[in-house]
Formats: C-alpha cells, sequence, structure tokens
C-alpha cells in the first residue's frame, strides 16, 4: 500500500491497523467490505448490506467512513455513513456503544469488524433520540434501500453494488462467506441500552400518569367544596362563618432557681447579716434623738 512508507510500522497503532487490514482481505465476509483509503491509513471506507429480511434494510448496500484516532486501539473509531438510510443521519457522526461517544465501553480487543458487525445489528433499532440517527417511515427506508446500491462514493470511484459484486467474488475464491454474529458482549451491551431507554420511557409515562391523577383529584375536590357552599348558601341564605380555630392559652415560663454553690450562699448571708444589724443600730439611733429634741422641747414650754 502506498501509504505505508509514511508511517513508521514499529508503531503499535501502525501494526494493528496493517494487521485489520490483511485480516479482512485474507478472511473476507460477504456482508460487509472495509479498507483504509491509500492517502491516510486512518480514514477506512466501508460497504455493508443492510440486516436479514423482515427488515426494511434487508435490501439496501450501505457506504460510510471510519476515523481511527492517533491512539487506536486504545480508543475507539467515529463511524459515519455517507448513503442516506432513512436510519443514520448522511456524513454526520454517529452515537453507539463502540463509537468515540461511549469509550467507556470500548474494548480494544475489538477491531473494525467487530463494529462493522455490531453496526449492522444496530441498524433494526429505533434512534430513541441518539446523535446521528433518525427514525423515518418504512416506507422511505425502503425506498433508500431499493436506491442504496447505485449510489457511488467520489473518493473510492466505485458503487455500491460494484464493490459487494467484488467481495462476494473475493469469497467465493477464499471459501469464505460464512455469516458472522455480533460478539455476545456487544448485544448485552446493546440490550441494556434498550432496557435503559425503554424504563426511562416507562417512567415519563409513569410521571404524567400520575400528574395527571393528582390533578384530577384536585379539581376534584375543589368543585365538591363548591357544591357545599352553594347547598348551603340555599338553605340557609347565607354562607357559614368559618370557624377560627381556638388559639392555645400561652403559659408562663417558670423560673427555675438558681442553685448556688455552698460557699457563695454562706458569702452572701455573711454580706447580708451586717446589713440587718447596722439597720436595727440606726433605728435605734433614731428613736434617742427623736426623744431628746421632744424632751428638750418639753421642758421649754414648761420652764
Amino acid at each position: 500500500m502506498s501509504t505505508t512508507g509514511q508511517f513508521s510500522t514499529k508503531s503499535p497503532t501502525i501494526k494493528r491497523i496493517l494487521k485489520e487490514s490483511q485480516e479482512l482481505t485474507l478472511h473476507p465476509s460477504p456482508d460487509f467490505a472495509a479498507t483504509p483509503l491509500e492517502s491516510n491509513l486512518f480514514e477506512w471506507h466501508f460497504t455493508l448490506r443492510g440486516p436479514p429480511s423482515p427488515s426494511p434494510y434487508a435490501s439496501g448496500v450501505y457506504h460510510g467512513r471510519i476515523v481511527l484516532p492517533p491512539s487506536y486501539p486504545l480508543r475507539p473509531p467515529s463511524f459515519r455513513f455517507l448513503t442516506p438510510s432513512g436510519r443514520f443521519e448522511v456524513n454526520r457522526e454517529i452515537c453507539l456503544s463502540i463509537s468515540g461517544f461511549h469509550e467507556e465501553t470500548w474494548q480494544p480487543a475489538w477491531g473494525i469488524r467487530t463494529a462493522l458487525l455490531a453496526i449492522r445489528g444496530f441498524m433494526d433499532s429505533e434512534s430513541g433520540g441518539a446523535v446521528g440517527g433518525m427514525d423515518a417511515d418504512e416506507g422511505v427506508k425502503r425506498r433508500l434501500a431499493g436506491e442504496s446500491g447505485r449510489w457511488r462514493c467520489r473518493e473510492c470511484g466505485r458503487g455500491n453494488e460494484e464493490i459487494m459484486k467484488e467481495q462476494e467474488e473475493a469469497c467465493a475464491e477464499r471459501e469464505g462467506g460464512e455469516e458472522e454474529k455480533v460478539p455476545e458482549e456487544l448485544r448485552l451491551g446493546y440490550r441494556d441500552q434498550l432496557g435503559e431507554g425503554q424504563a426511562k420511557g416507562e417512567d415519563g409515562g409513569k410521571k404524567e400518569d400520575g400528574l395527571e391523577k393528582d390533578k384530577g383529584t384536585v379539581d376534584t375536590g375543589a368543585e365538591k367544596r363548591e357544591r357545599e357552599a352553594e347547598t348551603t348558601a340555599a338553605i340557609g341564605g347565607v354562607r357559614a362563618p368559618q370557624a377560627i380555630p381556638a388559639q392555645m392559652p400561652i403559659r408562663p415560663q417558670q423560673q427555675r432557681p438558681v442553685q448556688r454553690h455552698p460557699q457563695q450562699q454562706a458569702t452572701v448571708q455573711a454580706q447580708a447579716r451586717p446589713q440587718t444589724v447596722d439597720t436595727a443600730w440606726l433605728d435605734k439611733a433614731i428613736i434617742g434623738v427623736a426623744g431628746a429634741l421632744a424632751f428638750m422641747v418639753l421642758r421649754y414650754l414648761f420652764l
């Protein structure tokens, strides 16, 4: 290949890419073909058949691009469909568990062959709002599938039917052509994604139903109160006053006696006792002075 000289064959990434390219050539599949561009080893073009009947893509042949990151296979590749299919948007990176959108689920042991098997199996699923996905009508999908064989890639310079015809001939020469299956771990991951989508849909439906039920209950209660009020007004002529809730009496908080230390009590008593003695002495002095004054007044008057 002309691009091999541009890269170091000692690089683990280049070794892996060349190994996968050789493996796809020696062991071709009748359902898909993939090869790197002559100008760039990190960009591949693939062509694959749609899933078998009764899938609306059964008669379709679809072409797309694969872009490998510099750290491949430690990081996953990205995928784009170039042929209109009604399932994926044209020339837009698609979101799958094996693509760059979900690096946490990618396994370096997987390769381009595994990824193409998974994409072919994912085509029959609903997009669920995923990036790059779309849900066209079944009639549109079947019409696009019938037109897909005549689609030609400008970079490859070949049509989809021509590419798959050469792939079938290569399978016949090398005794290939056995139907390959999606690895079990990818199937489980795909089922988990579908389960999460369905669970979210069911939870959303339950929440909406619950809100509608609550709303209906509130409306029914309000209408019932209005009917009762109208009935009361019709019988008595006047609506009954609303009952005012009784207010609970406020109890005064009882002050707890301050507990003093025995030494503090003795000090307080000692301070209080002198005040009592001083007060008694002062009273006696006042009485004595008053008596003396009275005696002097009486003596002055009678003498």
